[in-house]
């Protein structure tokens, strides 16, 4: 970590919680859509299947009959108003990862793309003190050879 970088990797570090948190967020929040459906769907099974049993035969019992569907249908009626809130609250929760999510994706690229710049100016700092070692060698070895002319 560069200490020209520290301020960007807390901003990084505090995108990393928040991503955490809202994907936390929306698993909770998809947990809660499928427990709601499948609330919704025992409740149509089971609607479905006392609506399709025998008529019965006295009044009495047909009167009870139709108040426990009516309630069961009133129950049904609950349970789809609890699904549908609980789809509006995951899709707000994939929302909010999404734009978490993204958000860290930036930082994390500023960071890679500083690291890269960085690798890049150190390689061509070596490639330059490497040039220069070898005209150094270069030089030397020219002046020793017009000295060894000379001497001659």
């Amino acid at each position: 970590m560069s200490p020209r970088d520290r301020g960007l990797h807390a901003v990084a570090r505090v995108r990393e919680v928040r991503e955490r948190d809202s994907r936390l967020g929306l698993q909770r929040a998809v947990e809660e859509q499928q427990e709601r459906a499948a609330a919704l769907a025992s409740l149509e099974d089971e609607l479905a299947a006392r609506a399709g049993g025998p008529a019965p035969a006295d009044t009495a019992a047909y009167v009870a009959q139709r108040a426990g569907l009516q309630s069961l249908g009133l129950a049904v009626g609950g349970a789809r108003g609890r699904l549908a809130s609980a789809e509006v609250v995951r899709a707000a929760a994939d929302a909010h990862w999404q734009s978490d999510h993204t958000r860290l994706s930036a930082v994390e690229g500023l960071l890679e793309g500083r690291a890269e710049v960085r690798r890049a100016e150190a390689v061509h700092a070596e490639a330059k003190e490497l040039d220069d070692a070898a005209g150094r060698q270069w030089l030397r070895r020219a002046v020793a050879a017009r000295r060894a002319e000379e001497g001659r």
